[in-house]
């Protein structure tokens, strides 16, 4: 069968970069006895938690699972509410659905364009038990604030690192890794393919409660043990357990889901790990490029950081550079831009989020509508997120700032 190559005639938003030694690491993992639920999975797991500065990761078969697991793990379900930041991608709220409980909305802060801690506070309901903060773009959530709103009335905390991997901030003089802060009680990550690092598809959760870590690794594969120590119901002795090759012997403790990641994910995700720190000095390269080039260019908001951030700009493990158009000022639609951009110059742009809230599901199951987040739905009107991944070129980054400027002047 022939394969054909799908050459696009412009820049996408997000790609891949895939090395030799990615593909290396696939064919060992393809060469084992075991190309699922084998030892790379295991070590992708340990290394991913070293990384965090956590004590447990699981890893799973993509970032909307390790959300859905989050909520199992919690043991959210119907008569919950559960509310997230409606700029984000559609997982971060359908997590909830998936467990029977009620999605909601918090509007997001006009700078960072993450979950607003103040609009969290002003419009929380005593149903509420979770929390899902997302860091939008790479930018951390304000955690410590939201913690503590959530904590008080008796509410889980679970961050949506999807967009962070490899980021850190400071606060109160103390440094934090995304994933490794006392912040969140659970934290989840993407491996898709237009993430900082790519499994091909893959997520984990990462977490320091011993008790989440056990109910994740349980849920994400049938609910099912394997340890005869942990048996509840069986009785073992008639079997013989010392032969592990002729019995393999499992018990179903709860309803859960087949979530595995297999071995061929896991080198891959293992072999982008060791090259994590050098995308994301790229990407903080091409930021910076953008933020001088599109400097003082009129009717464009560029990215900015909240205040709590700025102590350290090179924290930042960005996965999107979203900026805003004045469309009103330059008398064009958003789809006018995207077109001009794509057709006249090459650069491929992409819209980081449609609201969810005002997604035909939500609006038509939860009744929300416009208005209810007014910051989220002006910044969903307007934004759009330039190309950024390691493999730019030099001339591709210039190429990117001349075709913003000449649209826009």
């Amino acid at each position: 069968m022939k394969v054909v190559e799908n050459k696009l005639n412009y820049l996408p938003y997000g790609k891949q970069s895939i090395s030799e030694d990615d593909i290396a690491a696939v064919a060992e993992a393809l060469r084992s006895p075991l190309i699922t639920q084998g030892p790379v999975t295991e070590l992708f797991e340990s290394d991913f938690a070293e990384m965090c500065g956590a004590k447990h990761a699981v890893a799973c078969c993509n970032g909307t699972a390790a959300l859905h697991l989050a909520m199992l793990a919690a043991r959210i379900g119907p008569g919950d509410r559960v509310v997230t930041t409606p700029n984000t991608f559609l997982a971060s709220a359908n997590c909830a659905a998936f467990v029977g409980a009620t999605p909601d909305f918090a509007d997001i802060d006009p700078v960072s364009y993450c979950l607003s801690p103040e609009s969290l506070e002003e419009n929380w309901k005593d149903d509420t038990k979770a929390v899902v903060a997302v860091d939008f773009a790479g930018q951390p959530a304000n955690m410590p604030r939201i913690a503590e709103i959530a904590r008080n009335k008796g509410a889980i905390v679970i961050e949506d690192a999807c967009h962070a991997i490899g980021g850190r901030f400071n606060f109160q003089g103390n440094e934090y890794r995304v994933g490794g802060h006392p912040w969140s009680d659970m934290t989840t990550f993407s491996f898709h393919p237009v993430k900082t690092m790519t499994s091909g598809e893959g997520g984990m959760v990462v977490t320091d409660d011993d008790d989440l870590a056990d109910r994740v690794r349980l849920l994400r594969s049938h609910g099912m043990v394997r340890d005869l120590d942990k048996f509840t119901h069986f009785n073992t002795s008639g079997y013989p357990v010392n032969e592990p090759q002729a019995w393999h012997l499992y018990e179903m403790q709860d309803l859960g889901h087949n979530f595995r990641l297999s071995d061929i994910h896991a080198a891959l995700g293992l072999s982008q790990l060791k090259r994590l720190t050098g995308f994301v000095e790229r990407r903080r390269s091409i930021v910076a490029q953008y933020n001088s080039g599109l400097s003082g260019c009129d009717h464009v908001v560029l990215p900015d950081l909240a205040g709590w951030l700025k102590t350290d700009p090179q924290a930042i493990s960005w996965h999107l550079y979203s900026v805003q158009f004045d469309l009103e000022a330059l008398g064009v639609s958003r789809a006018s831009i995207m077109e001009r951009l794509r057709d006249e110059w090459g650069v491929g742009v992409q819209a980081h989020y449609l609201p969810v809230h005002l997604q035909p599901y939500y609006a038509q199951s939860f009744g929300y509508g416009k208005g209810k987040c007014p910051e989220a739905e002006r910044f969903g009107e307007r934004c759009l997120s330039l190309p950024l991944y390691p493999s730019l070129s030099q001339d591709e980054v210039d190429s990117v700032i001349a075709a913003v400027r000449g649209v826009v002047e």
